[in-house]
């Protein structure tokens, strides 16, 4: 009975740590379409879920399970400090993470 606890505990563990590898966080520039697909993504609003999920599917992943607004200091050393815009109104590049699962 020993063993089949130790097994299941040991099963649980493995597909926890397989759970967490199987999710990728995406840094994408949030750039300005004219279709607002972008404005969606970057405010998680529902409207940019198919985005998020195209997005994640173009990269081998299944789904994706979150896509946010991202402000440069939150990836420290990983984006250039002095980009240009992708937007013509705005003086600071925006970026948004899109969390990707398989």
């Amino acid at each position: 009975m020993k063993s089949i606890l130790a097994l299941v505990a040991f099963a649980t563990l493995c597909a926890a740590s397989a759970a967490q590898a199987d999710n990728r966080v995406f840094i994408v520039a949030n750039q300005s379409d004219g279709y607002g697909i972008d404005e969606c993504l970057a405010n998680g609003e529902k409207c940019g879920a198919h985005a998020a999920r195209s997005y994640c599917q173009s990269r081998d992943f299944v789904e994706a399970t979150e896509y946010r607004r991202v402000e440069t200091d939150e990836v420290t050393g990983a984006l250039p400090t002095s980009t240009t815009s992708p937007r013509p109104h705005s003086s600071v590049a925006q970026y948004v993470a899109i969390t990707c699962h398989r």
